[in-house]
């Protein structure tokens, strides 16, 4: 459409839709990896509450029953637990038991996570 000797103009030029998207890769890139690193941080932050909650069922069961449980699930259904927390770097409630001899019977005395890899302190997952 043109009004006397002037184009009105509608849009943007190529370059200038180039220049923002140079803009919004150049963000991405400071912000995307201190996002990813949080989330890696939220994930071991979780591991270590859900290893300290079952640590502390089982201490619990111990000093009310006198003995360790037998199996994990034993926490569930004596209620010392609602269920068994979800690992969240396997995303499985697939904890490794740490059984012990007691009065002539396997009992669950700790649990460590199934994770395989390394936190961001350099420490193996499986080690805490």
């Amino acid at each position: 459409m043109i009004h006397g000797k002037f184009k009105i103009q509608r849009g943007f030029t190529l370059v200038e839709l180039l220049v923002v998207l140079v803009i919004i890769a150049s963000l991405l890139s400071v912000v995307l990896p201190r996002y990813i690193k949080s989330l890696d941080k939220a994930e071991e932050s979780a591991l270590k509450s859900d290893l300290a909650t079952i640590r502390i069922s089982i201490d619990r069961f111990y000093s009310d029953k006198g003995r360790y449980p037998k199996t994990l699930d034993e926490l569930v259904s004596e209620k010392y637990l609602r269920h068994i927390p979800v690992d969240p770097m396997t995303k499985q409630a697939n904890w490794q038991p740490i059984y012990i001899n007691m009065d002539g019977e396997q009992v669950v005395y700790d649990i460590k996570s199934n994770a395989k890899g390394v936190s961001i302190d350099g420490s193996n997952y499986q080690t805490w």
